[in-house]
């Protein structure tokens, strides 16, 4: 980590109660990762299911402190939101990344090791290795 600066985590989820949840997860199995940015990004700004660019661009921004934004979906349409936003170049801070990696799985694997000062490739990793865990 650069000058003791975290990675953030936005965590993009068709549904607000779901993206605060596991927000709320991962920073409890990380031991509260109070020093880790993490914001929720879910549902439409209005309520209800969907996913917002306005809610995801904003929750970025938020949780950016220099050092790259870590971004982890739910399903298909988060996706895509948030590969609208990178492809607009402007909409996002330099150096957010869409991490492909499963939602829970890898928003705790993402917070945990961001909390060691991990950089961003780091937390993208760890994020990403999260397919690999076995439950049977």
């Amino acid at each position: 980590m650069s000058d003791d600066k975290p990675v953030g985590i936005v965590l993009v989820s068709h549904s607000a109660e779901v993206a605060a949840s596991v927000a709320e997860l991962a920073r409890g199995l990380a031991g509260g990762a109070d020093n880790v940015p993490v914001a929720p990004a879910g549902g439409r700004e209005g309520g209800g299911l969907g996913t917002s660019a306005e809610l995801v661009a904003a929750a970025a921004a938020s949780v950016d402190r220099g050092a790259g934004v870590a971004v982890l979906t739910d399903l298909g349409s988060a996706v895509l939101t948030v590969k609208a936003l990178l492809a607009e170049g402007d909409e996002l801070p330099e150096d957010t990344r869409l991490v492909d990696a499963p939602f829970v799985e890898g928003a705790v694997a993402a917070v945990v090791t961001a909390a060691t000062g991990a950089d961003l490739d780091a937390v993208e990793a760890a994020a990403a290795d999260a397919y690999a865990y076995r439950k049977v």
